[in-house]
C-alpha cells in the first residue's frame, strides 16, 4: 500500500460510513478524516478476518471544506464493489464499523421506523399498553363557546414532549400513505414478519403496517373536522413544558383541573395566542391542502376494499370539505404558543394545495381540481428553504413539494418540464451550499436539520422517477448517508438503527421507563449559535463529541433538544424517504 509523506497515525483517522449499509454498484461510500494528510489507498476487508481483502480503492482527497480541527479529508468510493457481503473499511491502521453491502439495504427501514411512530400514539398507546389523554378536549377561537367540549383524542405527540398538532399530523399521515402508494408495500410484505418478530407484544393483524399506522392519524383528522365549515389544528400547547411525567400521568392545568381536559384550538386563519405570543396566521390553504391530500390518499387506496369502503367514502367527503376551506382562505394556520415564543412559523401553503388538488383529481377525475393543482404549482414554483442558510421555524414546511411529483403524470410535456425545473433548481442550490463542507450537505444546520435532509433526499429521488436523470445519484446518496453514520460524529441519527446510534435522547417516554424505542429521527445537528440561544438547552459536560463539533454541533444528551429529540413528523418524512430508496432502479 502506497502512503504520502506525513501520514497520520492510525488513532488520527477516522472513518464514517453508512452503518445501514450500501446497494451494490450503486452510488455510495464513506468518508475519512484526519488532521495529517491521508493515505491514497483504502481497502475492504473481510468483517470476520482483515487479512482477506475484497477490494483496493483509491482515496479522493476533499479540499478546501475543513470540519472543525479536521482539515484533511478523503472520499473511499464503493460504487464499484461486485461482491455483496458484510466488511470492514481500512485506511492505514484504521477500521471502520462493520459495513454491509448487497441488494436493497433500505427496505426493512420503512417499517422499523414505525416503531417510533407508534410509541408516539395518543388515546390509547400500544408502546406503554395504555391510556392517555382521555379528556382531549375543550375548544378556543371556534364557533362553538370557548371550553366546549370536543373529542379530539387519538393522534400523535408531536416530538418528546405531549402536543397534537394538525401542521404535521395530517402530513405525517399523508406522507406514510404516499410511502404505501408509491412503492412501499412491496418492501413493508418482504420485511413485515421479522420487524413483528421483535414486537412480541404486538397481536395486531397481519395488515399493512404503513396503512395501519396513517389510518390512526386519520382516525385523528376527521375528529377535527366535526362539521363541512369547521377545523381544528392543535391540541394544548406550552402549558405542557412543565415537567417529565409519562403520557398517563398528565398534570398540566389547561384552566380545567390538572390532568384535565386541554385546549384544542379552532383553525379560524386569524393570528391566535392566548397570552402575550400571538401567531402571524393569515388563512387555512397550508392545513387544508395536507388535509385534502391525505384524506384523497386515503380514498385511492382503500375505495376497492368493500370493507372499506364507507371509510373511503368518508375521507373524500373530508377531503373535498377542508380543500374548500382552504381555497376561500388562502394563507397559513401557524401553530400557538402560550407563555414562551416558540411556534410552528409556517408561512407557505401554494404547495401544499397543489398535492391537495392533484390527489383530488387523481381521486374523482374532476378537472377543476388539475386546474387548481396547475395554478397552485405555479404559485408554489421552487420556493422554500434550500439555499438558505436560516430560515423561520418551519417556516418552509413540510421542507419539500410532494405536490410537484403527484402532478407530473397529470400534465403535458410542457408543464411536466416546469415541475421537474422547479425540483431541480432546488437540488442544484443545495448542491452549491454542500460544497463548503466535506460531508457535501446540502442543508443548512437550522433547528431540524434532520428533516430538511430527508426532505432533500426525498425530492432527488422524486426527481429522478419523475424526468429518469440520474445526475444526483451521488449528491443524494450522501444526504441519505449523513443520516445512517456518515457524519462528523459517526451515529445515525435513528434510534436503535446501527451500530452507534443515539441513546440519551430527549424524550420522556423512554427516560423514565429505560425502555428503548427503535426508529425515532433526532432533529439533527445545528449551528452553534442556535444551540447557545435556546431556553433550556445544555448538555452534560465533558462533551464526548468535543472533538468532532465544527460547522455545526450535535449531542447525544438528553438536556439538548435542538438536536437530540426525536420528532414524529421527521420520523413519517424518514419512512417515505426510505420506501422511496428501497424501490428506486439501478
Amino acid at each position: 500500500m502506497l502512503f504520502v509523506l506525513s501520514t497520520a497515525c492510525a488513532e488520527d483517522i477516522f472513518i464514517r460510513a453508512s452503518q445501514v449499509g450500501y446497494n451494490l454498484n450503486a452510488a455510495g461510500g464513506a468518508i475519512a478524516f484526519s488532521k495529517s494528510p491521508l493515505p491514497l489507498e483504502f481497502t475492504l476487508v473481510s468483517e470476520s478476518d482483515d487479512r482477506i481483502v475484497f477490494f483496493h480503492g483509491k482515496t479522493r482527497p476533499i479540499t478546501n471544506a475543513p470540519w472543525g480541527r479536521f482539515e484533511y479529508h478523503a472520499e473511499l468510493n464503493l460504487s464499484s464493489v461486485r461482491t455483496p457481503g458484510r466488511y470492514v473499511l481500512k485506511i492505514g491502521n484504521a477500521k471502520s464499523h462493520p459495513i454491509a453491502i448487497g441488494n436493497d439495504p433500505f427496505g426493512k427501514l420503512s417499517v422499523e421506523l414505525l416503531e417510533f411512530m407508534r410509541q408516539q400514539r395518543c388515546g390509547f398507546n400500544p408502546w406503554l399498553g395504555t391510556n392517555c389523554h382521555q379528556l382531549d378536549g375543550r375548544t378556543a377561537f371556534g364557533p362553538l363557546t370557548n371550553g366546549t367540549p370536543l373529542d379530539a383524542r387519538g393522534g400523535w405527540h408531536d416530538a418528546g414532549d405531549l402536543l397534537k398538532y394538525l401542521i404535521t399530523g395530517a402530513n405525517a399521515t399523508a406522507q406514510m400513505l404516499l410511502a404505501y402508494e408509491a412503492g412501499g408495500q412491496k418492501s413493508e410484505d418482504r420485511n413485515r414478519k421479522s420487524a413483528r418478530q421483535s414486537l412480541t407484544s404486538d397481536l395486531r393483524p397481519l395488515t399493512s403496517d404503513l396503512l395501519d399506522e396513517a389510518r390512526w392519524g386519520l382516525d385523528w383528522m376527521l375528529k377535527l373536522h366535526p362539521a363541512p365549515d369547521a377545523l381544528y389544528h392543535q391540541v394544548a400547547d406550552d402549558r405542557d413544558h412543565y415537567g417529565w411525567r409519562l403520557p398517563q400521568d398528565e398534570q398540566a392545568d389547561y384552566g380545567w383541573g390538572k390532568g384535565g381536559a386541554r385546549v384544542v384550538y379552532f383553525a379560524d386563519g386569524q393570528p391566535q395566542g392566548l397570552r402575550q405570543f400571538k401567531s402571524a396566521s393569515t388563512g387555512v390553504a397550508n392545513l387544508a391542502g395536507r388535509y385534502a391530500a391525505a384524506m384523497a390518499l386515503a380514498f385511492q387506496i382503500w375505495k376497492n376494499d368493500p370493507a372499506q369502503k364507507d371509510f373511503a367514502q368518508r375521507c373524500l367527503q373530508a377531503g373535498r370539505e377542508v380543500y374548500a376551506l382552504g381555497r376561500a382562505k388562502e394563507g397559513v394556520q401557524q401553530g400557538n404558543s402560550y407563555k414562551a415564543p416558540y411556534r410552528y412559523e409556517e408561512t407557505t401553503w401554494a404547495d401544499d394545495m397543489e398535492w391537495g388538488a392533484a390527489e383530488l383529481f387523481r381521486a374523482t377525475g374532476e378537472k377543476d381540481f388539475l386546474t387548481d393543482a396547475k395554478r397552485y404549482a405555479q404559485l408554489a414554483a421552487d420556493e422554500g428553504w434550500m439555499g438558505k442558510e436560516q430560515t423561520g421555524h418551519y417556516q418552509y414546511y413540510p421542507f419539500m413539494n410532494a405536490g410537484h411529483f403527484r402532478l407530473y403524470e397529470l400534465v403535458d410535456r410542457d408543464f411536466k418540464k416546469l415541475l421537474a425545473g422547479y425540483y431541480r433548481d432546488g437540488i442544484e442550490r443545495c448542491v452549491r451550499a454542500g460544497e463548503k463542507n466535506p460531508y457535501r450537505i446540502g442543508v443548512p444546520f437550522i433547528w431540524c436539520s434532520n428533516n430538511l435532509v430527508a426532505a432533500l433526499v426525498t425530492q432527488c429521488l422524486m426527481y429522478e422517477r419523475m424526468t429518469g436523470d440520474h445526475r444526483y445519484r451521488e449528491f443524494c446518496a450522501k444526504q441519505r448517508d449523513w443520516l445512517l453514520g456518515r457524519n462528523p460524529w459517526g451515529t445515525t441519527m435513528f434510534t436503535e438503527i446501527g451500530s452507534v446510534f443515539p441513546t440519551d435522547v430527549h424524550l420522556m417516554t423512554t427516560k423514565l421507563t429505560g425502555r428503548k424505542v427503535r426508529g425515532g429521527l433526532v432533529d439533527g445537528p445545528v449551528y452553534d449559535r442556535i444551540f447557545k440561544s435556546l431556553k433550556g438547552v445544555t448538555i452534560t459536560e465533558p462533551d464526548p463529541f468535543a472533538a468532532f463539533q465544527g460547522a455545526a454541533v450535535y449531542h447525544n444528551d438528553v438536556h439538548d433538544y435542538s438536536s437530540n429529540e426525536p420528532t414524529m413528523d421527521g420520523t413519517a418524512a424518514a419512512i417515505l424517504m426510505f420506501a422511496l430508496c428501497s424501490n428506486q432502479n439501478p
